[in-house]
């Protein structure tokens, strides 16, 4: 049989999935023409297909020195450095790939996979523009460019990929929920209701229709956010085949924990954070941080640098690379601080690099993985009754979860209800959560509190011009005046921002996603925070806030209870008030905003994790009855 023949029996065999078969006959050309790219180039995917990397770099390595201008071979040498987490040079192969052969869909696509880690989106965006040039239906295009006009803040574009993406392939994974969150961004609530039924009869069948953060913003059922995220981390964080820890137990004149994050920065929970890296006891513990996000710069970001002992930029490091150095370092317990949020990496935890893993306050809930072993919580946001929902370990703080950065000093000048945008007279109810945590049916209580108080208005905080008209809009749909709806603008400092809260009566929370750094932001401005615990972690959050500033009368039960109290206290001004000295009182006696002792109760948790202390679970529930709820 000549090389020609032998080779098409190859392929053949490759086609059919018989890859054993296959790769015999290509170990059979090479016998006869060493440098033949063809069979290289198989070999190799075939090797990689089979979890051995570096069997197949080292055929692409033999494939380029033999082969320089076989496009495909600088391809597959690109995903093997990749995979190894050598970025820069994997990018490179992507490139020589695409001067010897511009229109391969392959290195396009994986090159922009690659440039979007990277964190350079515009690059990466360029990239996927050029394979829908070609392949106007390339699914995996358009997904990618979707997600990165969302990084750029350009819904519209990106609803209007997502939409296509639908059209073209209805069953792609998590597209109903691309779709669906970046709706909700922009307070698009066209057939809401039909959305959110086939989300989530899809969540319940076990497919993969919407990732588990956004899905947060739909359900309001711990068990059923358990199903999202074991269908996502199924996918995109499966265990990995080697545990880079072997059982050692270390002895360290200090616990070595490390906090792995891409917040190290302006973030929320760079924010929430910063007090306590600052206030951790260094004769107990060494501080390490593993940075995976952008150095902004910031202030933030400064402290922060200083408040570790060892501060470590990872984000030209594969995630592996990252395991690997964290076990190096002999890592005690290692606490992530994202989950399943932006730009984090999971994966990483998947390698197994440290004794104890544990999952902490930027994902409000489980990482549905055997590599987590706890999970940091009160008993308001996970009840007892809860823990079956959990696949990690639930270990209690004993006033809240939430950590709060003392320090914080909000401005003294309050500015003036005009430069706010505020009417001079009437009651301001509030809401400073994202637009993406409105739902219709909160949105419909609003409204009904504002037509039952006269001069009333709501004072929101949206992030652009379409959501703020189709909130308009939607306002005037239930009899309100849209001049009523009153946008608050960003301002520079956070100092600044949390002296506007002065100016409002009371916060109303969302639901079925609470507000979590903005309900303690208000709490901490002395604001009242209305809220309606529900039966999953992110809808009681504000709820363990007010237990934990000495207010549990304001997190109801029920969307009646919650209407029913805000109009009270809207036609009560002395409760009211009562309820603002009461909260600018508790700030000093009350645990939410006392950063040493939430300090001093983590690690306390953390300690005992390491000692293996920690109890186990008390006795649960196998089922979550209906939920009663806004959602």
């Amino acid at each position: 049989m000549s090389i020609t023949d032998t080779l098409i029996a190859a392929i053949e065999l490759q086609n059919r999935q018989l890859p054993a078969e296959a790769a015999r006959l290509f170990d059979s050309v090479l016998a006869q023409d060493p440098d033949n790219a063809a069979a290289l180039y198989s070999l190799g995917v075939i090797a990689l297909h089979g979890g051995d990397v570096a069997r197949a770099l080292q055929l692409a390595e033999r494939g380029v020195r033999g082969a320089p201008a076989f496009a495909p071979l600088h391809l597959i040498r690109g995903t093997c450095l990749q995979k190894q987490g050598r970025n820069e040079a994997a990018l490179a192969s992507y490139d020589e790939a695409l001067r010897l052969q511009p229109d391969l869909l392959e290195a396009l696509v994986n090159s922009g996979v690659l440039l979007r880690a990277m964190f350079r989106h515009k690059e990466a965006l360029e990239r996927f523009n050029r394979v829908l040039s070609t392949a106007p239906d390339h699914a995996i295009a358009l997904a990618n460019c979707g997600v990165i006009l969302t990084e750029f803040k350009q819904s519209e574009r990106a609803i209007a990929m997502f939409e296509r993406l639908l059209a073209i392939s209805p069953d792609y994974d998590y597209a109903q929920g691309l779709l669906f969150y970046e709706r909700a961004h922009l307070c698009d609530w066209r057939d809401f209701e039909g959305q959110r039924a086939r989300i989530r009869q899809a969540v319940l069948a076990g497919r993969r229709a919407i990732k588990s953060l956004a899905f947060m913003s739909l359900s309001d059922r711990a068990d059923e956010h358990l199903l999202a995220a074991r269908a996502f981390a199924s996918q995109y964080c499966p265990r990995q085949p080697v545990s880079l820890w072997h059982g050692e137990r270390y002895a360290h004149r200090k616990i070595r924990l490390a906090y792995v994050s891409p917040d190290f920065r302006e973030h929320p929970v760079g924010h929430l954070m910063a007090g306590i890296f600052e206030a951790h006891d260094k004769s107990r513990f060494e501080t390490i941080a593993i940075s995976l996000g952008v150095d902004d710069g910031s202030r933030l970001r400064a402290r922060m640098l200083k408040s570790f002992d060892t501060f470590i930029d990872v984000r030209e490091m594969g995630s592996e690379q990252v395991a690997r150095r964290m076990r190096e370092m002999e890592v005690d317990i290692a606490v992530d601080l994202g989950g399943y949020t932006s730009d984090t990496r999971t994966e990483i935890f998947a390698w197994r690099p440290a004794p104890v893993q544990v999952n902490f306050l930027g994902y409000p809930g489980t990482m549905a993985v055997d590599y987590f072993d706890y999970i940091l919580a009160d008993r308001h946001v996970i009840p007892p009754h809860h823990q079956a929902f959990y696949s990690e370990k639930v270990s209690y703080l004993p006033h809240t979860y939430l950590p709060t950065d003392a320090g914080v000093r909000i401005a003294e000048r309050t500015p003036t209800r005009a430069e706010c945008g505020l009417p001079e007279a009437g009651f301001v109810f509030c809401s400073f959560s994202h637009d993406y945590k409105i739902s219709p049916p909160m949105f419909d209580v609003w409204m009904r509190l504002l037509r039952t108080v006269p001069g009333s208005v709501l004072w929101l905080m949206s992030r652009g011009e379409v959501a703020q008209g189709n909130l308009r809009r939607e306002a005037a749909a239930r009899g309100v005046d849209p001049v009523r709806l009153v946008f608050a603008q960003r301002v520079p400092r956070v100092e600044d921002h949390m002296a506007r809260y002065r100016q409002a009566d009371l916060f109303l929370d969302t639901h079925p996603y609470n507000a979590h750094t903005t309900a303690a932001d208000a709490l901490m401005a002395g604001l009242p925070v209305l809220t309606c615990m529900g039966q999953s972690f992110p809808s009681r959050v504000a709820g363990s806030l007010l237990h934990a500033i000495g207010a549990p009368e304001l997190a109801t039960d029920s969307p009646q209870a919650y209407e029913a109290l805000a109009l009270q206290l809207a036609q009560d001004p002395a409760r009211l008030a009562e309820l603002r000295l009461r909260i600018a009182a508790n700030r000093s006696t009350h645990a939410l905003f006392d950063t040493e002792r939430f300090c001093r109760d983590l690690e306390h948790a953390l300690a005992s994790m390491v000692a293996g202390a920690v109890p186990s679970p008390a006795p649960v529930v196998q089922a979550l009855a209906a939920a009663e709820g806004v959602s």
